[in-house]
């Protein structure tokens, strides 16, 4: 096996995915499986969920580890899924751990991404999507009552998203010096937050193959 044949076996697994993604469905369908679903970024959640549910083997869900990082699954080697917005003036992505990537691509060769390419919806001017987002969590967490004490602005909320694109990208010692860094900030204990690698998809390096919706 190789990350070639780990991704010709994935180009038929997820063949069959869904390209309409309606929000209230996805989080409801997330809170069924207990998986995430009171994040307000669903879709990324969403996406693991649907590949989750066609992956076969060879393919073993949870990957491996690294420190404090667990990889979404392995084949011949470790792989992440993400998903993102499409948007014209940002063709970037942030992906994983530095160290735990560099880690999975010496030990073996490469390290996979599964990414998700998604036009997304933010017709929430009424804020009716949040809202209804928050009563089903229970009430307003307290990450949102600090933010409302701070007067800081609330950001749209995504409430729909189409697939147009699958790409499958692979990080070798090779290209991985064409990553970015993406600097985390602290954590709330004022330590730092491991960076993590930043990933331009136009680079024709790091593409292995795609499906097209």
């Amino acid at each position: 096996m190789s990350a070639r044949n780990d991704i010709a076996a994935l180009q038929k697994m997820l063949a069959d995915m869904p390209p309409a993604w309606d929000g209230r469905e996805a989080i409801l369908q997330l809170k069924e499986r207990d998986y995430n679903w009171r994040q307000m970024e669903w879709i990324g959640f969403y996406f693991e969920l649907l590949c989750r549910d066609r992956l076969r083997p060879p393919f073993a869900v949870p990957g491996g580890r690294y420190g404090n990082v667990r990889f979404d699954f392995f084949g011949s080697v470790n792989w992440d899924m993400k998903a993102s917005a499409i948007k014209t003036d940002r063709h970037s992505a942030i992906l994983n751990d530095i160290a735990a990537t560099d880690a999975s691509v010496a030990e073996f060769g490469a390290h996979g991404v599964v990414m998700a390419l998604v036009d997304v919806d933010y017709n929430d001017d009424s804020r009716a999507f949040q809202k209804w987002h928050s009563r089903l969590k229970g009430g307003i967490s307290d990450y949102e009552k600090q933010r409302i004490a701070r007067n800081a602005f609330s950001r749209y909320r995504k409430t729909a998203a189409v697939l147009r694109q699958i790409l499958f990208l692979t990080i070798t010692e090779k290209n991985k010096k064409a990553l970015g860094v993406h600097a985390q900030g602290r954590n709330a204990d004022g330590s730092p937050r491991n960076p993590k690698y930043l990933i331009n998809m136009e680079r024709e390096e790091f593409e292995a193959g795609r499906i097209d919706f």
